[in-house]
């Protein structure tokens, strides 16, 4: 049983590596996106969908109108409901769903498959990494079950890039906030078991082979596994 996390801010590559390792077949990976985007994930809870489709229609949104980085959502939408009712039931569900994806996970791992995670909540959600103060009393308890509670992957891979070769590869959020997401991910890895830096600047092939030689130093090399020889990281 392992599980292994690919993080970083946005651009640095982490869905397309966790894609490329998932279709490689030199390990038994099982793919799970353990993000805060719904809509990207392969695995989620149907109350989490309907909750997502839910908001997206309320907001008026579209897949060619939905608010990102720099395209707020239109100032005449509707509200979504407040309350410290609403915001019990969002907690619930958000914490059923995650731990319904790691539920599959566990399930994938007795199976003899190696979880392959695309984000990770405990550092997508971390106050270092969003910026964001206490804020509300369900997201300090969301955070703080996380912090206690949540499993850790085995290995947690950290694409790492400037922030400027990140906005180019993107074009979201600014440099500097993501040259800020990428020193919250370093500092908050020296305290995190199995947290390993592999340099995301390099061309891709380069990149996949550093991941897949930290994979290998977990599990151990397998029948089939091509394992490249060591370079610096």
């Amino acid at each position: 049983m392992a599980s292994v996390a690919l993080i970083g801010p946005d651009g640095a590559g982490k869905t397309t590596l966790t894609r490329m390792l998932a279709e490689s077949r030199e390990l038994r990976f099982k793919y799970i996106y353990m993000g805060i985007d719904v809509g990207a994930s392969n695995v989620a809870l149907p109350t989490s969908r309907l909750a997502q489709a839910l908001k997206a229609r309320l907001k008026g949104q579209t897949p060619r109108n939905r608010p990102g980085p720099n395209r707020p959502a239109p100032a005449d939408c509707p509200e979504l409901p407040r309350g410290a009712a609403w915001a019990a039931a969002r907690l619930a569900n958000r914490l059923a769903d995650e731990w319904y994806r790691q539920g599959v996970s566990w399930f994938y791992q007795l199976r003899g498959f190696t979880a392959l995670y695309d984000r990770h909540f405990v550092f997508d959600f971390a106050p270092e990494v969003t910026g964001e103060g206490a804020g509300r009393l369900d997201r300090r308890i969301h955070r703080w079950m996380l912090t206690r509670f949540y499993p850790r992957p085995d290995l947690t891979v950290f694409l790492d890039a400037p922030g400027e070769l990140l906005f180019a590869r993107k074009g979201e959020l600014t440099v500097e906030e993501l040259e800020r997401r990428r020193q919250a991910f370093l500092a908050i890895g020296r305290d995190v078991p199995g947290f390993v830096r592999v340099d995301a600047t390099r061309p891709l092939p380069e990149v996949y082979a550093a991941v897949v030689r930290e994979v290998a130093r977990l599990k151990g090399p397998a029948p089939g596994l091509a394992v490249p020889g060591r370079t610096a990281r």
